[in-house]
C-alpha cells in the first residue's frame, strides 16, 4: 500500500485535483507541499495534530514539506469557519508565535537541507504593492465567484470586512508565490480552505499557463479538527505549561466512544493491520483503545517519559492505592491559609481549574466538583491544613483531577 492509499484508509482525504497524479508524486516522494499555519496564539493546539501527523507521515515516505507561517496572513485573518473577526495581532506577537511552532513543531517533523522548510509568508506579503497586486493578482478573481465561497457566505449575513475579504488572494497569492520561486507542487488544508485553496491553483494556471501542475488536497473538515482540539471551552494546547502532559493524556483518554478508533486511525502511527483488529472491541475493551489513543499522541507531543507517568497518574484515579505521584499538583502555602484552612474555590483558583469564584460556585452547585471522592454541595466549602499534608484530589467535572498538598 502506497503512503495515498494509506491516508485514504486512515480517512484523511476530503477533496483533490488531479487524483492519479496526486497519487503518483506522493506515493513516489515526489511531492514538494505546504501547509499553512496562522499565527494567531504562542502555541499550536491539538486541533493541528492532523496537520502535523499528516507532514511527518509525507516525510517519511521522501517527500519534502513547507510549513508556511503565516505572518502575513495572521495580520488579515482568515474568514472561514468563524462568526466574527479574528483579534489582531502586532508583528512582534506573530514573530513571537512563530517561534514556538517551530520549536513544537520539531517534535514531527525534521527540517534542515533538502529537509522540512519553514518559511513565513511576511517575506513576501508584507512588501506587495497595493496597485501592483490588483492589477496582477486581482484580475485573475471573479467577485462573484469569490461570494459564492462558502466560507464567504457564512459571513455576510454577520458581516464581512473588507479586510477579510481579501484572506483568499493572499492565499491564493501564498501557493503561486511558493510554486514559483520553492518549487512546491501542492497544497493540503482543511475542507473548510477549499474554495481558498482552488483560488490558488487557478492563480498559477492563469499566470503561468494550464501546463504548470500545481494540485490540492483538503483533509476532513477543519470543523472537526477543532473539535478534536478542544474541551469544555479550553484549547487543548501542546505546550505543556499551557496544557500540561497528564491534562493532555487525560483529554484523549476521555474521547468519545464512537471517535476513539477514527482518532487512532487519522492521528497515530500504528499500522493499519493493527487498528483494523481493533474494529471489532466493544465495552471494556474501548477503554484500553483509549488508552492506547492516550498514550501514543502523549508520546508524540512530550515523550515516552511523560506519557509513562501521565499513563501512571492516570491508572491511579482508578485504582485504590496506586501510585498518584504523577498526577498535576498544586502546593498550598500558609500564608494562603485563613484559621489554618482555605477554600475549594481559593484552591481551584489557584491552580487555575477555574477563572473566577463565579464559576466555581455555578459549578459546584451543579454538582461538579469533588473532593477526595466526596462530591460538595457548600460552595463555602474548605480543606484544612491537616488533610492537606496527606493530599487532597479535586475532581472538575468528569476528566480534571488535580492534587494539593501544603
Amino acid at each position: 500500500m502506497g503512503v495515498y492509499e494509506e491516508l485514504v484508509e486512515r480517512g484523511l482525504i476530503a477533496q483533490v485535483t488531479n487524483e492519479e497524479e496526486i497519487r503518483t508524486m506522493v506515493n513516489s516522494g515526489k511531492a514538494k507541499f505546504y501547509i499553512g499555519f496562522d499565527c494567531t496564539a504562542d502555541s499550536l493546539t491539538a486541533g493541528h495534530f492532523m496537520a502535523l501527523t499528516l507532514m511527518k507521515r509525507l516525510q517519511m515516505a521522501g517527500n519534502q514539506p513547507i510549513a508556511l507561517i503565516g505572518g502575513g496572513t495572521t495580520m488579515i485573518g482568515d474568514p472561514s469557519g468563524r462568526t466574527d473577526m479574528r483579534k489582531m495581532l502586532t508583528r512582534e506577537d506573530i514573530d513571537h508565535n512563530a517561534e514556538c511552532f517551530k520549536n513544537q513543531m520539531e517534535r514531527f517533523i525534521e527540517f534542515g537541507e533538502g529537509k522540512a522548510q519553514m518559511i513565513n509568508n511576511a517575506d513576501w506579503l508584507l512588501k506587495l504593492n497595493y496597485v501592483e497586486l490588483l492589477r496582477e493578482v486581482g484580475a485573475c478573481f471573479s467577485v462573484n465567484n469569490m461570494l459564492r465561497a462558502e466560507c464567504y457566505k457564512q459571513r455576510m449575513e454577520k458581516g464581512l470586512s473588507f479586510l477579510e475579504f481579501n484572506y483568499m488572494i493572499m492565499q491564493s497569492y501564498d501557493f503561486y508565490y511558493l510554486f514559483k520561486n520553492y518549487g512546491c507542487n501542492m497544497q493540503f488544508g482543511g475542507d473548510d480552505q477549499w474554495s481558498n485553496m482552488l483560488g490558488g491553483t487557478e492563480l498559477i494556471r492563469r499566470k503561468l499557463g494550464k501546463d504548470a501542475h500545481a494540485m490540492t488536497i483538503t483533509l476532513l473538515t477543519d470543523s472537526q479538527g477543532r473539535k478534536m482540539g478542544k474541551t469544555a471551552g479550553n484549547a487543548v494546547w501542546l505546550d505543556p505549561e499551557k496544557t500540561s502532559p497528564y491534562d493532555f493524556y487525560q483529554y484523549w483518554r476521555n474521547v468519545d466512544d464512537a471517535d476513539v478508533l477514527k482518532c487512532i486511525k487519522m492521528l497515530t502511527f500504528l499500522p493499519l493491520d493493527e487498528i483494523r483488529k481493533m474494529e471489532s472491541w466493544e465495552g471494556s475493551e474501548l477503554n484500553r483503545a483509549k488508552e492506547i489513543l492516550a498514550f501514543e499522541l502523549t508520546n508524540l507531543v512530550h515523550g515516552e517519559e511523560e506519557a509513562n507517568k501521565a499513563q501512571q497518574a492516570a491508572r491511579a484515579l482508578f485504582s485504590q492505592g496506586a501510585d498518584d505521584s504523577n498526577m498535576p499538583s498544586t502546593q498550598i502555602d500558609e500564608s494562603e491559609l485563613e484559621d489554618g484552612k482555605i477554600t475549594v474555590l481559593s484552591m481551584m483558583i489557584k491552580a487555575g481549574l477555574i477563572k473566577s469564584n463565579g464559576e466555581g460556585r455555578r459549578l459546584i452547585q451543579q454538582g461538579g466538583v469533588s473532593v477526595n471522592g466526596e462530591k460538595i454541595t457548600d460552595v463555602f466549602a474548605s480543606v484544612d491544613a491537616d488533610a492537606l499534608k496527606d493530599g487532597v484530589t479535586v475532581k472538575k467535572g468528569k476528566k480534571v483531577f488535580h492534587k494539593f498538598t501544603y
